[in-house]
């Protein structure tokens, strides 16, 4: 199992920059790819960005494509989210996960019943 522990959210102003962590403990953090979405107030959640287990492949949503980066320092047991150029459609509260699944680009790598567990969120509020 791994336990994961989302920090770094809060309030900015449009077209600012906020950076999310997302530590892990638990099984060796290296073993799982990792992914983040997000659930706005009144929708459902949604996917933003995933990445492999040794962080050389990433993937995106169309919406955060050029705004937002993802990475991850397996020697620190922590994966990153850059979000660049805020605006207020990105508030909501945003969630990291892991799968024991390998990655693969695609449809699948965006499907939340793809991942095994996942942290309790972070909120980030974009003001316009």
């Amino acid at each position: 199992q791994v336990q994961l522990v989302e920090s770094g959210g809060g309030l900015v102003q449009a077209g600012g920059s906020l950076r999310l962590s997302c530590a892990a403990s638990g099984r060796t953090f290296s073993s799982y790819a990792m992914g983040w979405f997000r659930q706005a107030p009144g929708k459902e959640r949604e996917f933003v960005a995933a990445i492999s287990r040794t962080g050389a492949s990433t993937s995106y949503a169309d919406s955060v494509k050029g705004r937002f980066t993802c990475s991850r320092d397996n020697a620190k047991n922590t994966m990153f989210l850059q979000m660049n150029s805020l605006k207020p459609e990105d508030t909501a509260v945003y969630y990291c996960a892991a799968t024991t699944k390998a990655y693969r680009p695609g449809p699948r790598t965006a499907t939340m019943g793809e991942y095994d567990y996942w942290g309790q969120g972070t909120q980030v509020t974009v003001s316009s």
